[in-house]
């Protein structure tokens, strides 16, 4: 009993290595310029099969990677969601939905990654159904799309959706940005994870509520 449960914790503790150490990689220089075998060797494995023993395919890598961070973010969400229950101030609802990344990153501490490597996969044509799915489709999310919906004009559909599109994007990639600096010691526009948060809550209320102009 005692022999299977040091085995159980050894192979916890190397499944946690190689999702951290593939995290960082994929992060770093994009999720097809990485190799299995870069990885176990960045993890310190001998072993070069490793990486598909524990884990399987790459998708199924990427996954586990965005499944271990998705559980705080969507409990982050639903703490801000109660917060701004029955508001009918679009900010609130903008705060809910900017607001969970940048403390999630906050509380991991610097250097991170997650922010860095979800705005690689979401660029993959392939891989971003996968990120998607387990981090922006949560039930928490889409309450505070429609609390967010229920504070605007009546926007045309294909305005919402493309509105919602760069709504994800700017706070990604924002993120990541800063993500970026923080790993490199460089100067950053906001002094704190939460000041960044109330920087892209103004860029992103006024994103909402721009004008529409006809196309046609």
């Amino acid at each position: 009993m005692a022999d299977r449960s040091v085995r159980a914790e050894q192979v916890r503790a190397t499944r946690e290595l190689i999702r951290n150490t593939a995290e960082r990689l994929f992060a770093e220089r994009g999720v097809y310029a990485v190799s299995n075998r870069q990885i176990s060797e960045a993890a310190g494995q001998g072993n070069t099969a490793v990486v598909g023993y524990h884990f399987g395919t790459k998708a199924d890598l990427v996954r586990a990677i965005a499944r271990h961070h998705a559980e705080r973010v969507e409990h982050l969400t639903v703490r801000l969601l109660a917060e701004a229950d029955g508001s009918a101030e679009l900010r609130d609802w903008v705060g809910c939905l900017v607001r969970p990344w940048p403390e999630y990153l906050a509380e991991l501490g610097s250097p991170t990654w997650y922010a860095r490597f979800c705005a690689q996969v979401l660029v993959d044509p392939v891989l971003n159904e996968i990120v998607v799915d387990e981090t922006l489709t949560s039930p928490a999310l889409r309450q505070v799309l429609d609390g967010l919906h229920r504070c605007l004009p009546d926007l045309p559909a294909a305005v919402r959706a493309e509105r919602t599109a760069m709504t994800r994007n700017v706070i990604l990639h924002m993120c990541a940005e800063r993500e970026r600096d923080l790993a490199l010691g460089a100067t950053t526009p906001r002094s704190s994870w939460n000041d960044a948060a109330t920087g892209l809550v103004d860029a992103i209320v006024g994103l909402w509520t721009a004008p529409v102009t006809d196309a046609s």
